[in-house]
């Protein structure tokens, strides 16, 4: 775990020009352009695929067992990101669980706000257990929005009678729409990705004149009763750190399991960057631990 291996990481961020705060067409270019620029494992293979009438990507590495999935959810503020953007992080998943892995392109706003990503994050978890799949045997996971939209999936599923996952692995969640979160000042000066002003802007594209307070859209808000085991992970350097502490206080007074994991030093979804930072690595080694040990035990 080293420090100059943060340090490097932290400048390389900060020379950035991903502007989450401007023009939605714009913005959705350049994050595109970004992420074309992160390369994907040779031993990665990506499949488009469709279920449930949500589009997605099947991403599998050697040979995967046939009866676990992880369902991902991509971040980007429910504005920008991709299924393809995420199948770098998504197969370092997949190579360490051995599972297949699925990541969706749920809709986005504002074009499409919400309940239309939560309605897709469903339908895509219906389709997996229409083709057989156990629902004890999949498991849902995320990163930031993605994190957040995982819960909110949740409390659906749950809300509907819905066979629930056997569990859920969250990356620096966003869970409170109406940010109100104190590491959203506190945490400002040392979060080298997001800023309070650029979510700010953002909240309208996906809320849409409803109420960011909503336990589907701010799921820190929600009765977490009767989830699934839940693991948070999260940087100590990020404005959403609220959002993951509180989430998780949440669900251990609702009585659910949950696992706090929070990394000092480190960024936003700070896994993405296990190629060049030890603690990515060893966060996404410890999500394998907490992943196989609920899939694996499930009947």
């Amino acid at each position: 775990m080293s420090k100059e291996q943060r340090e490097a990481l932290d400048a390389v961020l900060r020379q950035g020009d991903l502007d989450t705060g401007g023009e939605v067409l714009a913005l959705r270019a350049a994050f595109d352009e970004l992420m074309s620029q992160i390369p994907v494992a040779p031993d990665i293979r990506q499949t488009p695929i469709d279920f449930g009438g949500v589009d997605g990507i099947e991403v599998v590495v050697g040979e995967p067992s046939p009866d676990h999935v992880v369902l991902y959810f991509h971040g980007g503020v429910y504005v920008i990101g991709s299924a393809a953007a995420s199948v770098s992080l998504v197969g370092d998943l997949a190579r360490r669980t051995g599972y297949r892995t699925v990541t969706v392109d749920y809709r986005l706003g504002p074009e499409h706000p919400y309940p239309a990503a939560v309605e897709d994050a469903v339908s895509a978890y219906e389709g997996l257990l229409s083709q057989g799949v156990e629902a004890g045997r999949i498991a849902l996971a995320g990163e930031s929005a993605g994190g957040g939209l995982a819960v909110a999936a949740l409390l659906a599923l749950r809300n509907a009678g819905t066979p629930l996952p056997g569990c859920a692995f969250l990356m620096s969640p966003y869970v409170d729409l109406t940010l109100s979160g104190d590491s959203l000042a506190e945490r400002a000066a040392l979060d080298p990705i997001l800023g309070p002003d650029a979510l700010r802007t953002r909240v309208p594209d996906y809320v849409a004149g409803g109420d960011a307070a909503d336990p589907l859209v701010s799921p820190v808000y929600a009765d977490l009763r009767d989830l699934p085991p839940l693991l948070v992970q999260v940087g100590s350097h990020e404005v959403l750190l609220s959002d993951a502490l509180r989430l998780a206080a949440r669900a251990a007074s609702d009585e659910v399991a949950v696992i706090l994991d929070v990394t000092p030093g480190v960024p936003h979804v700070f896994q993405a960057y296990a190629a060049m930072l030890d603690e990515g690595g060893a966060a996404l080694d410890r999500a394998t631990t907490f992943l196989t040990s609920h899939l694996n035990g499930s009947a």
